[in-house]
């Protein structure tokens, strides 16, 4: 990091913000293998919530990999820094009062705690939703054919096959895509931000 730069704070304060805003900024981390329904949740909330007036927006591990990250692979130390970066822009839209929701594979509790401590550092609400399937449930699922890629060796370091995955041991929200349809899952975690008056 440079040592000539100074931080400088804005004339409104997260507080007044939020006030303001009549809206408290909160980060919903998505986590989960590949197929096991991050997006397609993560898409479904955030058009409930917005016909519910609140300022919501996702950032999706794919959409986000042809910008910001677009510059990263998919060894451990590039995902390291994926989910560094997304943990950095998601809080910084939390911090303006948007709902952000945050839609990646993010395969390390390590990595997931970073996001957690810099979100809990700021007095930002930070909460995981693990998004559960079973290996067998998401390779039977695997839309963009990815699963058979990696288990035919042409993808290397692939979660789930080639590379680990460790679940959220407390996540705040834990989901079980083959148990729940997308329309439960929305009102399982609505109930969740309106009772910790989120929204």
């Amino acid at each position: 990091m440079a040592t000539n730069i100074t931080f400088h704070p804005g004339s409104v304060d997260i507080a007044e913000r939020s006030r303001l805003l009549s809206q408290t900024g909160a980060t919903l981390w998505f986590t989960g293998l590949s197929a096991s329904g991050k997006s397609t949740i993560a898409c479904a909330l955030e058009q409930h919530l917005l016909h519910l007036h609140k300022f919501t927006y996702r950032l999706d591990g794919d959409n986000i990999r042809f910008g910001l990250n677009k510059d990263l692979g998919f060894d451990e130390k590039s995902r390291n820094e994926n989910i560094r970066r997304i943990g950095e822009v998601s809080k910084l839209f939390a911090d303006s009062s948007c709902i952000a929701l945050t839609a990646f594979i993010s395969p390390y509790r390590a990595d997931r705690q970073v996001a957690r401590d810099l979100h809990e550092k700021a007095g930002i609400p930070f909460i995981e939703v693990f998004i559960d399937a079973p290996l067998h449930v998401v390779e039977q699922r695997d839309p963009k054919g990815l699963y058979k890629k990696a288990r035919a060796g042409e993808i290397k370091d692939f979660t789930g096959i080639s590379a680990p995955y460790e679940a959220p041991e407390k996540p705040e929200i834990h989901i079980k895509t083959d148990e729940a349809d997308v329309t439960e899952c929305v009102r399982r975690i609505t109930e969740y931000l309106t009772e910790h008056k989120l929204i």
